[in-house]
């Protein structure tokens, strides 16, 4: 079974594995890795560690620790998507197209330049695509991106104040539907369940299943329990916790975890 290592691009986000092929590398090591679109530049993000037998052989492999070239490489990499940026903005202007110039990424070898942009509507970019490339002297492609693809690209912290899903979990496309923000009883109000990309927030679609698994458990609101103190009515639920308010009467209230209720309370309701 071969080793492998954790490997993570640019800022982040998914993390993908690679054989070491033997290298010694650590966290934070910066590598040239071999990818189903050609040669790229990462960081690892953890050891090196025995590989699972299920899959393995399929994996990529380390090239080598980035070497000085290799860091100058990237550093030109890096000035000339910062000038395909500027440029695309700059064209983008003077012809009056209704689209945000998001990021631009260079192969690492330097053969592929693509610039991705946001737009509500599909636009018309050939005239833009044609006086790019002549500025640049270079042939460069220009992709559409979608409001999630766009918020991934720029990053930024959500209102938990950590970095927002999309960027550190990204490559997951699954859907995110107004049933599970009802299944966690959040308010049905855009503007507390809407991210930085103005859709649905990433996170329900994360803890979801954490919801739906307590309610299939969990006694309803206003059923009646068996707690270590005594008899008392379901007032709230606490999925995170795995708890439950309960009204113990005489303004008495305690919160219990589901272990701690009498199973055959469970099934009682006022």
């Amino acid at each position: 079974m071969p080793d492998i290592v954790n490997v993570v691009f640019r800022g982040g986000g998914k993390v993908y594995q690679f054989r070491s092929d033997g290298l010694t590398l650590l966290a934070g090591d910066q590598v040239v890795v071999e990818t189903v679109r050609g040669v790229d530049f990462g960081t690892v993000a953890g050891p090196v560690r025995e590989g699972q037998e299920a899959g393995q052989g399929e994996l990529k492999r380390v090239r080598r620790k980035a070497n000085a070239d290799d860091l100058e490489r990237l550093a030109a990499n890096r000035a000339a998507e910062d000038e395909a940026k500027q440029a695309c903005r700059e064209l983008v202007g003077e012809l009056g197209l209704d689209m945000k110039v998001v990021a631009a990424e260079q192969s690492f070898e330097g053969g592929k330049l693509t610039v991705t942009f946001f737009a509500e509507e599909r636009v018309d970019f050939r005239g833009l695509l044609g006086k790019l490339s002549d500025r640049l002297g270079r042939r460069v492609e220009l992709r559409q991106i979608g409001a999630r693809d766009e918020a991934r690209a720029v990053g930024g912290y959500g209102p938990c104040g950590r970095s927002l899903c999309c960027a550190s979990f990204a490559g997951d496309q699954q859907p995110v539907s107004i049933r599970m923000a009802k299944d966690q009883n959040l308010p049905l109000n855009p503007t507390k369940i809407s991210g930085c990309c103005g859709r649905l927030m990433c996170c329900l679609k994360y803890e979801h299943g954490v919801y739906v698994s307590f309610r299939q458990r969990a006694p309803r609101r206003g059923a009646l329990v068996k707690t270590p103190a005594g008899e008392g009515k379901v007032i709230d639920l606490l999925a995170p916790a795995e708890s439950v308010t309960v009204d113990l009467g005489e303004g008495r209230t305690a919160t219990f975890r589901l272990s701690e209720l009498a199973p055959q309370g469970q099934a009682k309701k006022e």
